[in-house]
């Protein structure tokens, strides 16, 4: 609520306010207190004044009369095996019906239409309560469950309409609470009923009746219901009786004769007359072999669409899924929050904060019941149809010789009917988005009008309030803002759009770390797993083949292997190069130690001294090298270069940096490519090299340490390592598997040779930045690194690199006394002065013998 809407709610309440109490003051004043009781001629006037209750209508149905007109028989009418849910068990010729109340099952409705269509006459069935079935709920429960636990619905609905009474259009029906539903409308017409009564069903299509086109309750034979009217737009089609139900037991009599007679003779369903009645037609599957349709294809390229039109055109199969369970649970009223789990077409989101629900355990029951109902099937799991060991599964489940297994595979350019489809489906949409927007702004410029309107109202009160007139103008050209929503909207589609084949919905048909465990695997079938049949809806086999066998092969080069382990290679490879790497670094600092450097030198020249005493020979003389005038390429000892420096000696942290990266991904690189062992898949692109590089070292790869954001930067200051195939975007090793770690150190002291010497000319682009991180800071001891500490007196000694000044040193590694520092044990007094650095003030402590006393101070007499 705005504030502009608050206010005005605050003006309206006091203007009620104010109204009361001057309609309470005017009461007072003609009110008078009686002095008299009430004569008894004043009684009996008021008690003949007194309204007489409404007499209950009186009941207009007639007997029916005796007609010599032919009957359907009673083996004509049944609950229909074809036409009900897959939760309903029927039985004693379909006078019993119960439901499945296991696990999940017990939240989902049972729906169940009868064999026979009313198209006129008044005839009537009767439903009896004889179970009903409780099960506690789990005490980890978080939702909510439907209610009411047990529901009895009875109604009409017209064949291949939904079972689920109050679903949708085309039924109507009166329920157990006594609700009567018809589309979206519901009302309380009836009393409730339960178990152990017998409710008659009154269905009055006698167009010569006062209660024509109505339906209507009664219990144990008296009415408990007034006629309902049967809404038009259901008439002139054959009515079905139809009942919905849950976690009960329900006893069924069709006739001929009533368990509890009504008021008036009528005949029951058995004995319905041929002419007004249509009996539903068997289906193709209760006359011979049963189909089980799996079909195939490939996700995000139309599959769903396919299943949902080959449902349309075949009404008599029914698909087993789990989106067909999650529409099941929403239909009997199951609710559920967005758990912000992944989710795809092929497995929704069914998580409902129900352990009974959530186990899956009505998707588990239903796969053991399906097989023994005879009823032709569509199961359209996506990845697992696209799987052999998978659809061996399915086969197994339907291995009874009642069963017709046909595999369609759905690859390909789309027939010109599922083109024609999808172009109707986006058009449904963009006619859906539009809607969407109109119904949005003619609410929002409804709440603007009825805001004003509440503000002249407001105004009016006021100016009557203070004894003003007011003039209540009506501008007669004002006109309604509301636009009509039902018109028409013309949508036209894109060139883009009309070239579409497959249409793209906001979820994904699979997600992909899914598809990345199982796509390698994907294949077509064939009659040899067990098909009676196997067609090709779009195009021919060899052509579905290679779309198969392209679209695994592009998915290879993109999809990560999230499953993959690093090989003994990589391992054995690695630990050397990590126990290399140490010793080189140490050695590096080594060198950069005046003392550790001329032991160094040393050694080298005992080394060539006894070489030569060996051989025979004079020592040879001391020869000066310069490091920068070395053919990088032609040393062959990087530790050595001929005077005892390493090769390395220059390095920098940038170039110890970017010969790890060189290694590590020169490793990276053939060890995923044998670990793999897959010639479709020799590397890997850009936007998984962070993950494999993870996988394989066990820490984070981050651009922001090569001074970059861009992994092309990178590969460019290791593009003598590391290459990118300009065809297929993947990573490549530019040296063999077998190159020696040295290798690497000769590259990257050329890197840094080149840099140097494009510095030299003036090139400040060749200068690298490299963020260095605590553990990767060199540690530098001298002078330069000494800084004064906050707090401490000019020339006072602190810790190198870490306080005070110049050339103030420790002796034997303790940290020297500083300037005023306690002597004797004695803490000297505070400085009453806010020091550099702090947050406020330091407070001078009492300076009193016991004080000193009670907390002696040793050491440097400071508290750090």
């Amino acid at each position: 609520m705005t504030e502009e809407e608050k206010a005005v709610e605050r003006e309206e309440k006091a203007e009620e306010q104010s109204e009361e109490k001057c309609e309470g003051s005017a009461k007072e004043v003609a009110e008078e207190e009686p002095t008299k009781e009430d004569s008894p001629k004043e009684e009996a006037k008021a008690a003949l004044l007194k309204p007489k209750e409404p007499e209950k209508p009186k009941e207009q149905e007639e007997d029916a009369m005796n007609e010599a007109k032919p009957k359907i028989g009673a083996g004509s009418v049944d609950t229909s095996p074809y036409d009900s849910t897959l939760n309903v068990v029927s039985s004693n010729g379909g006078r019993l019906l119960m439901t499945l109340s296991q696990g999940g099952f017990q939240y989902l409705l049972a729906g169940a239409r009868t064999t026979v269509g009313l198209t006129s006459g008044r005839y009537m069935f009767e439903v009896k309560v004889i179970e009903t079935h409780t099960r506690q709920e789990s005490p980890g429960q978080q939702a909510r469950v439907p209610m009411p636990r047990h529901l009895v619905r009875l109604g009409l609905s017209h064949a291949g309409s939904s079972l689920f009474l109050g679903d949708g259009e085309g039924n109507v029906s009166i329920d157990s609470e006594g609700f009567f539903q018809e589309g979206k409308n519901r009302k309380k017409v009836s009393q409730k009923f339960g178990r152990d009564v017998c409710i008659t069903f009154l269905i009055n299509l006698d167009a010569g009746s006062p209660n024509a086109n109505t339906i209507s309750l009664f219990r144990e034979g008296i009415r408990i219901c007034e006629p309902q009217a049967i809404p038009e737009n259901m008439l002139g089609k054959p009515l079905y009786p139809t009942i919905t139900y849950k976690n009960v037991t329900l006893q069924m009599n069709y006739g001929p004769a009533p368990c509890a007679p009504l008021p008036f003779k009528c005949y029951m369903l058995a004995e319905a007359a041929e002419a007004d009645v249509e009996l539903a037609p068997v289906p193709a599957a209760g006359n011979g072999k049963c189909k089980v349709v799996v079909p195939v294809g490939l996700p995000e390229q139309g599959f769903f669409d396919w299943v949902d039109a080959f449902i349309d055109k075949n009404p008599d199969f029914v698909e087993l899924s789990d989106r067909k369970i999650l529409e099941w649970a929403a239909k009997s009223g199951m609710w559920r929050q967005k758990s912000g789990a992944l989710y795809s077409n092929d497995k929704p989101d069914m998580k409902f904060g129900i352990p009974q629900f959530d186990d899956m355990s009505a998707s588990k029951l239903l796969a053991q019941v399906a097989p023994t109902v005879r009823r032709n099937f569509v199961i359209p799991e996506l990845r697992s149809n696209l799987l052999q060991r998978e659809r061996s599964m399915v086969l197994k489940n339907f291995s009874s010789p009642d069963f017709k297994k046909v595999a369609t595979v759905i690859m390909g350019e789309p027939s010109d009917e599922h083109k024609a489809k999808v172009q109707e489906l986006l058009v449904a949409e963009k006619k859906e988005t539009i809607m969407a927007d109109r119904k949005k702004k003619v609410a929002e410029e409804e709440r603007k009008r009825l805001l004003e309107e509440r503000k002249k109202k407001v105004e009016q009160a006021k100016l009557l309030r203070e004894g003003k007139k007011f003039e209540d103008v009506k501008d007669e050209e004002e006109q309604s803002t509301k636009e009509h929503i039902e018109e028409d909207v013309e949508v036209e589609l894109t060139d883009e759009e009309k070239a579409l084949w497959y249409r793209k919905g906001a979820t994904q048909d699979v997600l992909e770390v899914t598809l990345a465990k199982s796509y390698v695997d994907f294949s077509i079938p064939t009659a040899a797993e067990g098909f009676d049949e196997v067609n090709f809806a779009w195009q021919a086999e060899s052509d579905c083949s290679k779309i198969l066998k392209d679209w695994i092969f592009a998915k290879k080069l993109t999809q990560r292997v999230d499953d993959i382990t690093p090989g003994f290679w990589f391992k054995e490879h690695t630990a050397e190069w990590t126990k290399t790497l140490g010793q080189w670094r140490k050695l590096a600092n080594e060198w950069k130690n005046p003392t550790k450097k001329n032991s160094i030198i040393e050694k080298k020249k005992e080394a060539k001294k006894k070489e030569a005493e060996e051989k025979g020979e004079e020592a040879p003389n001391d020869m000066d090298i310069d490091a920068e005038d070395i053919d990088v390429s032609a040393v062959e000892d990087v530790t050595d270069i001929g005077s005892g420096e390493p090769l390395f000696a220059n390095f920098a942290h940038e170039d110890w940096t970017l010969l790890s990266a060189r290694v590590d991904f020169h490793f990276l690189l053939h060890a995923f490519k044998k670990d793999l062992n897959d010639p479709d898949r020799p590397s890997f692109t850009e936007k998984d090299a962070a993950f494999y590089f993870n996988k394989y070292f066990k820490k984070a790869f981050n651009l922001n340490s090569f001074g970059t954001n861009k992994f092309e930067r990178f590969v460019a200051l290791v593009k003598d390592t590391v290459a990118v195939n300009e065809k297929s975007a993947l990573l490549e090793a530019v040296l063999p598997d077998d190159t020696l770690t040295s290798t690497f150190v000769k590259l990257t002291e050329e890197h840094r040779r080149e840099r140097q010497r494009r510095l030299d000319a003036g090139d400040e682009s060749a200068e690298l930045k490299f963020p260095q991180t605590g553990a990767s800071a060199p540690a530098h001891a001298g002078p330069a690194s000494i800084t004064p500490r906050v707090g401490f007196p000019a020339g006072s000694v602190g810790r190198v690199g870490v306080g005070g000044a110049a050339g103030a040193k420790g002796t034997g590694g303790v940290r020297p006394l500083y300037a005023g520092a306690a002597v004797g044990g004695v803490r000297p007094p505070y400085a009453g002065v806010v020091a550099a650095g702090l947050k406020r003030p330091a407070v001078t402590p009492p300076q009193t013998t016991s004080y000193i006393a009670k907390q002696p101070r040793t050491g440097y007499g400071f508290m750090r």
